[in-house]
């Protein structure tokens, strides 16, 4: 079959990488210069399976109208004239019933646990290298009742194969010597060991080369004006090339892998996604030349900068050692398209770096960046054949969990479309 790929972040460079190993001849249109520049650019880089409870919880009410007259407020809603968002919230606040939660909490597992595997399976295959750690996730509390909420949490997982479990203040340090600073105002924390991080871009940049290898077509630079449609069936999609020039791009199947920008695209063909942009942010910031200790005679590397990839979860931060650097990212502020950067926001990322690790890189230097997370009101992504179009396929919604799930993500679809079922539980549309 011949495919075309709408959108070249992680999850649509992965569905290309997948279906060109099935046989396809494949091409990816993005409108970006390379691979991986909007949304995969500057995230977290947590493979996070053990962060898999979705934002739509039985306490996130309450706690986001607390949040409201906060500017630096972990997650904040900018109330628009803006019926798609008022329409999100409404369905967002139903999702947010226990039981809703609960089943979102098994569907966003299954699929994390699976997209690890294919990401290890991927790497011992390819080779590939992207800054990658795979010394787990340690979850941080500073209250009590976070940290018990956290252990009903973990005994839930625990149910459905995840090895996430409550560690005390000593266990903290003993896993991550760098937060000694911080762990006598610490309540306990979680730990996940099998859980990884890495750089999300340097990854999808790479197997983008990879894909090249295998043949699949990457048009850079090019604009999509409209899909064609005929019938029940998608016929091609108008596109402006990197010349300037007018194309249809004629296919057997569409992937429409495009995030917060799905929806918008979609709509043009009568296809409502209930997906709204969420803007994270992060600071990117040089880990300092590590300090000279000296421990029974012997010269030692300090510990001032984390190796393990931390989750600050009362303030909804990450942080992770990306080779010689430090992503700090997180917060989610619900304000329509806009990637404007907010001061206020940008600082609290530095503030709490420096209380965790105080010495631990050069916050002088930050380097700054903010990207839209596409979020389904269950957190849960939208994958598989659309109900309206035979041939269209979707890839999209991931939230904040788009490098954990896209190289899963992408491995499913592909199996989708070559007409087998994936290998794992999950909510395919059109199955």
């Amino acid at each position: 079959m011949k495919v075309v790929v709408l959108g070249a972040g992680v999850v649509g460079v992965s569905t290309a990488w997948f279906l060109a190993k099935a046989g396809h001849e494949v091409i990816v249109i993005d409108r970006q210069a390379q691979a991986g520049i909007e949304t995969s650019y500057a995230n977290g880089g947590q493979i996070s399976v053990s962060q898999s409870e979705p934002w739509a919880n039985p306490g996130t009410p309450m706690r986001a109208l607390k949040w409201m007259s906060k500017e630096d407020a972990p997650l904040l809603f900018r109330w628009r004239f803006d019926s798609r968002q008022w329409s999100w919230a409404l369905k967002f606040l139903t999702e947010c019933r226990p039981g809703r939660a609960k089943q979102n909490i098994r569907q966003l597992l299954n699929l994390g646990l699976y997209s690890r595997r294919t990401l290890q399976d991927l790497r011992a295959e390819t080779g590939i290298h992207y800054d990658e750690q795979t010394r787990g996730i340690l979850a941080i509390y500073q209250s009590q009742q976070a940290l018990d909420e956290a252990a009903n949490t973990c005994l839930l997982m625990q149910t459905y194969g995840m090895d996430r479990k409550v560690v005390t203040r000593d266990q903290i340090v003993e896993i991550e010597p760098a937060l000694r600073h911080i762990a006598p105002k610490l309540a306990g924390g979680t730990y996940c060991p099998s859980d990884e991080s890495g750089d999300a871009r340097m990854f999808t940049q790479r197997l983008a080369l990879l894909c090249e290898a295998e043949g699949v077509e990457f048009r850079y630079h090019t604009r999509i004006n409209a899909l064609l449609t005929r019938g029940s069936h998608l016929s091609g999609v108008s596109i402006t090339g990197s010349d300037g020039q007018y194309e249809t791009l004629t296919a057997d199947a569409f992937v429409m892998a495009m995030g917060s920008y799905s929806p918008l695209l979609a709509r043009t063909i009568g296809i409502n996604l209930p997906i709204y942009p969420a803007k994270g942010y992060s600071a990117t910031v040089p880990i300092e030349e590590p300090e000279v200790e000296v421990q029974n005679g012997e010269f030692v590397e300090g510990d001032n900068a984390p190796m393990v990839s931390i989750t600050d979860e009362e303030n909804r931060l990450v942080f992770s050692r990306l080779g010689d650097r430090l992503r700090i990212a997180g917060t989610a502020e619900f304000n329509g398209y806009s990637t404007e950067l907010n001061a206020v926001r940008c600082t609290a990322l530095i503030n709490r770096a420096k209380q965790l690790f105080p010495s631990g890189a050069d916050y002088s230097n930050a380097m700054f960046w903010t990207g839209l997370r596409p979020v389904t009101p269950s957190n849960v992504p939208m994958i598989g054949r659309t109900k309206e179009y035979n041939n269209l396929f979707l890839n999209t919604g991931h939230g904040a969990l788009g490098w954990t799930q896209g190289p899963g993500s992408g491995r499913a679809l592909a199996d989708i479309i070559n007409g087998d079922r994936p290998e794992v539980d999950f909510r395919f549309m059109g199955l």
